[in-house]
């Protein structure tokens, strides 16, 4: 039997453990998609307590403390972190199959020396020797990307904020990894959003002019793409409910626009034709800028509106979206942006592991006269797929009908500075489905090529596919 969680674990063969202690494992790591936020960075941040560094914003968490009873009070209300950590002790032992077990205990691992199961039983001196190690002076949230050898991340940032924290890290020599912003415009692309109006106007101040018409949205958005990319932005990201691809009239875009500021009803209809309109419009500005786009769709936001209205989005109430359509509605959204010269280097995230196949297929006909190798890549397991399985089947998905060799690989999506160890599980996995492929002899054991490759989709390919160079320290 097999020793809990050791220096091999996932690691099933002889070649899937060489390829992850002689190439993986000495891998940096770039997260090119996260929620950190970058005033932790930037002040240094030290954390009281692993309440605060491990369940704060951690929706996968709160989610599966939940569906263990766990009163909300002990989730996102005001118990104290020391009852919230050991409500969440308690549920471990009960996650065998979820990744958040494995999740859970590299972090012990890794950060903190602790190599037995978290429980119930050992709380009380797990929460305290974590708190004693996060006060140390490395263990802030520098000291934390330090110690996972971060060279860069890169955050998710609205394109009214202004930036300061991420100039203020890059004028700052001390600080070891790059932190870029994302451009996430999602707000101005929503008319249906109660909010919309209110955004506007946020809009509106920070790129000081006044947004009457599409075309001065269109103008706004454009003055703040410039703006992120000479703070160093290189990635922009779009959630989606679902691939939109549906064409209007200038004129019926300015009556959507009117409709959304005064907070009038808006038709799914008219929200696709509006989204797809200012897709476009920033597509074509990335494309020119050299930046990769990033397409997050297949989610259902927010399907319980009870908790919504007490707590708000991101709070673990989201769905999969199994709406379907995705293959001819991707692939009208593809060819009408390669048809206006606004097809950005593009990575396809859908949240039904089902559309898989149809994201690798599609992407296969927009690849030609590629400025990079892979210009359109399948992203990583994302969110409710980032398991052991949902992990393999995303890599077998896009061997068996992409070019895995040219893959970006992992990023975190996540809020916590524990969370890189998320890059080793993906590491780990990858090397033993790539080992046991070559020992059952479907690929030569060639270790000196399958090492490349390890590396590669580890790190150098996502530092290629960015153009993130400049960037590195």
């Amino acid at each position: 039997m097999k020793p809990f969680m050791d220096k091999d674990f996932l690691l099933k063969t002889d070649t899937a453990r060489t390829l992850y202690h002689q190439h993986a494992a000495r891998m940096p790591i770039i997260d090119y998609h996260c929620h950190i936020n970058p005033a932790e960075i930037a002040e240094d941040r030290h954390f009281p307590t692993i309440t605060q560094v491990w369940l704060g914003g951690d929706h996968y968490k709160w989610r599966v403390m939940r569906a263990n009873g766990v009163p909300e009070r002990c989730v996102t209300g005001d118990a104290s972190d020391e009852e919230k950590f050991h409500a969440w002790a308690a549920t471990v032992p009960q996650l065998i199959g979820n990744p958040l077990y494995h999740w859970t205990h590299l972090e012990l691992q890794r950060y903190f020396d602790i190599h037995e199961p978290l429980s119930a039983k050992n709380a009380d001196e797990v929460y305290a020797k974590c708190n004693a190690m996060l006060a140390r002076s490395d263990m802030s949230a520098r000291g934390l990307m330090e110690k996972s050898n971060v060279q860069l991340i890169c955050t998710t940032d609205d394109p009214v904020d202004d930036l300061r924290h991420h100039m203020a890290i890059a004028a700052d020599a001390a600080c070891p990894s790059a932190v870029l912003p994302t451009f996430r415009p999602d707000k101005a692309l929503r008319p249906d959003k109660p909010d919309f109006g209110a955004y506007l106007e946020k809009l509106e101040k920070a790129a000081g002019m006044t947004i009457g018409t599409v075309d001065d949205l269109r103008q706004a958005l454009l003055q703040r793409i410039a703006f992120f990319h000479s703070v160093g932005c290189r990635v922009a990201d779009h959630g989606l409910d679902k691939i939109v691809c549906r064409t209007a009239s200038e004129e019926v875009l300015n009556m959507i626009l009117k409709k959304g500021r005064a907070g009038e009803a808006i038709s799914a209809q008219e929200s696709e034709a509006f989204q797809t309109a200012l897709l476009r419009t920033c597509a074509r500005a990335y494309k020119e800028r050299d930046w990769a786009m990033q397409l997050h769709f297949g989610c259902v936001r927010n399907a319980s509106s009870t908790m919504f209205e007490k707590l708000g989005p991101d709070t673990g109430y989201d769905t999969i979206n199994d709406e379907g359509f995705t293959a001819p509605v991707l692939s009208r959204l593809l060819d009408l942006l390669e048809r206006d010269d606004a097809l950005p280097r593009t990575i396809l995230y859908s949240l039904n592991p089902t559309d898989n196949a149809v994201i690798a297929t599609v992407m296969g006909s927009f690849q030609t006269n590629a400025p990079v190798p892979g210009r359109l890549q399948m992203g990583s397991a994302w969110w409710f797929n980032d398991h052991k399985k949902g992990m393999e089947q995303q890599l077998t998905d896009l061997m068996s009908m992409g070019v895995a060799g040219t893959f970006v690989g992992m990023l975190t999506d996540s809020r916590s500075f524990l969370s890189y160890t998320r890059h080793e599980y993906f590491r780990r996995i990858l090397c033993n489905l790539l080992g046991t492929m070559a020992e059952e002899g479907e690929y030569p054991r060639d270790l000196e090529l399958l090492g490349s490759i390890v590396e590669n989709i580890s790190y150098r390919n996502t530092r290629n596919y960015f153009g993130f160079d400049k960037f590195i320290k």
